[in-house]
């Protein structure tokens, strides 16, 4: 009896006929039909094919199991893991120092209209300890701002990102002013351009 199909198949064996050993038919054999053959050309080569499957599904077991790792604690931390009391830190209250108004001539170049700028400033400080350190330094603070605002133009000032800016530029100065302490901020009271 003869599968049809492959021409190099192997012809399938006559049950009725013992002791009949496979026919090969071209490249293929079946494993363990001869097992003299098998024994002496590659007891090597049939066993790395094993490792190499073994070693793919324990990489594939291993990455499966860190990925389920990974979610678990993602899981845990996102949905069921709660800060401890004690690393929960009060907030303090802000504390703040009024500066005295600020009254400058911008800097208007090519044109005879002089713009005045009003500034009412107050800084925000992180503890109230920094408040009697400032206060001895407050004519350098204010000679900061003084200089500063003296160079600005008007275009400088258009919209909240001018403001921004301002403010930005203005904290950097104060932090200067006073290094090593820092203050948090620079608020706006009031500004008037006229």
């Amino acid at each position: 009896m003869q599968r049809l199909g492959r021409p190099d198949a192997v012809e399938d064996l006559d049950p009725e006929l013992p002791g009949e050993a496979p026919v090969q038919v071209g490249r293929e054999r079946l494993p363990g039909a001869d097992p003299e053959a098998d024994a002496g050309e590659g007891g090597d080569q049939a066993s790395a094919p094993k490792r190499k499957l073994s070693l793919k599904m324990m990489i594939m077991i291993g990455g499966g199991a860190v990925l389920l790792a990974g979610v678990g604690v993602g899981g845990y931390m996102m949905l069921g893991h709660k800060a401890p009391a004690e690393t929960v830190a009060q907030a303090k209250p802000a504390v703040f120092i009024d500066l005295p108004d600020v009254l400058v001539n911008l800097n208007n170049t090519g044109t005879d209209r002089t713009q005045y700028l009003k500034v009412k400033v107050v800084l925000e400080l992180p503890d109230a300890k920094l408040e009697e350190e400032i206060k001895p330094i407050m004519p350098r603070i204010m000679d900061t701002f003084q200089t500063y605002l003296r160079e600005l133009r008007p275009t400088d000032l258009d919209g909240s990102a001018g403001l921004y800016r301002l403010k930005e530029e203005l904290t950097r100065r104060v932090n200067i002013a006073i290094a090593p302490n820092k203050v948090n901020a620079v608020l706006f009271k009031e500004i008037v351009v006229q």
